[in-house]
């Protein structure tokens, strides 16, 4: 693994190291939702999950939708194979 591989890496397990972010991860694979869905089942104020959204959406994990007056965010997928592969290399010990 090359050094940019690493910092990447690195920079994937600091944006997943928060529960909250991981949480909302697993809630948008499965569908799109806005800012007070999320907030309303995470139990957390719109304010905190628009930190967590900004940072997600730094990272290209997410893809913004514009419907009407709300935004709503889904997964993206393509970033999610990559951050999964760059994973796999580093944790799978058949590697060697």
């Amino acid at each position: 693994m090359n050094k940019t591989d690493a910092e990447m890496l690195a920079r994937v397990f600091k944006i997943l190291a928060v529960d909250s972010r991981v949480r909302i991860l697993e809630l948008l694979k499965s569908r799109s939702l806005c800012v007070n869905a999320l907030a309303r089942i995470l139990g957390i104020t719109p304010a905190a999950v628009s930190q967590h959204l900004r940072i997600l959406r730094d990272a290209d994990i997410l893809k913004p939708e514009k419907r009407g007056y709300f935004v709503h965010y889904r997964v993206n997928e393509k970033v999610l194979e990559k951050w999964r592969e760059m994973a796999d290399r580093l944790l799978n010990t058949d590697e060697r």
